[in-house]
C-alpha cells in the first residue's frame, strides 16, 4: 500500500498513517452516502490511497472533509476531495486565508512532491462546537485550542473514537499556540470520555491508557513552564535550554523516531521567547 499504513478501529472507522512524515494520521468513517474524512495526509500520493480505498469499498467518494487545524500536514490532501464539503473551525479558515498560500508556495520549493497541491478553504465553519449527523452516525466537533488557535477534536459518538488532531500528541507542541489553552483542552479531552484517541501523530491511545497519557501531557506542560522559569530566574540564556532534557520533564524521547526531542526544544524556546517578549513589553509600559 505504498507509504500508507492502515488500521481498522471500528466497523466503519479506519485510520491511515503517513510513513513519510512524523506518523501523521488521518481517518475515515465509511458511510453509504459518502465517507467522512477527518484530516488528510501530508503528501498527495498518500491521500490518493485514501481516495482509492473509499472507491474500493463502493462508496461514492467523500461527502465531508473535516480539517482539525490549518497545518499543511493535515490539510494539503483536502484538494483531492473536490466534491466534498470541507468543515473546520472559523480560525482555520482565517489562518489559511492569512498564511496558507504563502506557506504552500514555500513548501513547494522545498518539497517537489507538493507541486500539485491546491489550497482548499473550508466551506462550513463553527466557533465552539458543531454536531454532524450523517447516515445514522453522529459526530461532535469541538474546539480544542492550544496547539493552534483553530485546533478541534472530532468525537465519533457511539464508538466514542476521538480524532484529537494535534491537541493530543506524543509530546504536546505549542510554538504555534498557547500553553495554558492546550492544558485546558487536554482537560476537556478527558471530559469527552473517549474509548480511543487517534492522535494527530503517533500511535492510537486505548481506553486503559488515555487518562494516564493525557494527565502526563498536562504535567509536561507544567514542568516545562517551571524549568524555563528556573533558567530565566538565574539569568540563563536561550542556549541553556538545551540542558533541559525531555525525559526530565516527564516524556519519552523515543516516540516519532526521536522527533519528540526536537519538538520539546521548540516548546522551551517558545516559552523562553514569550517570557522575554512580555518582560520587554513591561519595560516599555
Amino acid at each position: 500500500m505504498g507509504c500508507v499504513k492502515r488500521e481498522r478501529v471500528a466497523e466503519d472507522i479506519f485510520v491511515f498513517y503517513s510513513d513519510t512524515y512524523a506518523q501523521a494520521a488521518a481517518g475515515i468513517v465509511l458511510l453509504p452516502g459518502g465517507a467522512i474524512v477527518i484530516d488528510t495526509l501530508p503528501f498527495p500520493h498518500e491521500t490518493a490511497e485514501i481516495v482509492q480505498f473509499i472507491r474500493d469499498h463502493g462508496i461514492p467518494g467523500a461527502r465531508f472533509v473535516i480539517n482539525t487545524h490549518f497545518h499543511g500536514d493535515h490539510t494539503y490532501g483536502t484538494c483531492l476531495f473536490p466534491d466534498a464539503t470541507v468543515i473546520a473551525h472559523r480560525a482555520c479558515r482565517d489562518a489559511l486565508l492569512k498564511w496558507g498560500e504563502r506557506r504552500l508556495s514555500e513548501a513547494k520549493v522545498l518539497t517537489p512532491a507538493l507541486q500539485d497541491v491546491e489550497l482548499r478553504l473550508p466551506d462550513v465553519v463553527f466557533d465552539d462546537e458543531m454536531h454532524l449527523h450523517v447516515d445514522g452516525r453522529s459526530l461532535l466537533l469541538t474546539h480544542l485550542p492550544g496547539h493552534t488557535a483553530d485546533s478541534i477534536g472530532v468525537l465519533v459518538e457511539g464508538d466514542r473514537v476521538l480524532f484529537s488532531g494535534d491537541a493530543v500528541m506524543p509530546v504536546p507542541y505549542i510554538p504555534w499556540g498557547n500553553r495554558e489553552q492546550l492544558r485546558n483542552s487536554l482537560a476537556t479531552v478527558l471530559t469527552l470520555r473517549p474509548e480511543m484517541i487517534v492522535q494527530g501523530h503517533g500511535d492510537i491511545l486505548l481506553r486503559g491508557e488515555i487518562a494516564e497519557t493525557v494527565e502526563s501531557s498536562i504535567s509536561y506542560l507544567d514542568n516545562i513552564k517551571e524549568r524555563v522559569e528556573e533558567i530565566i530566574g538565574r539569568g540563563g540564556t536561550e542556549a541553556d535550554l538545551r540542558k533541559i532534557d525531555i525525559e526530565t520533564c516527564g516524556r519519552s524521547r523515543i516516540a516519532l523516531d526521536g522527533l519528540v526531542s526536537q519538538l520539546h526544544q521548540a516548546n522551551l524556546k517558545a516559552l523562553y521567547r514569550l517570557h522575554q517578549q512580555q518582560r520587554q513589553q513591561g519595560r516599555a509600559c
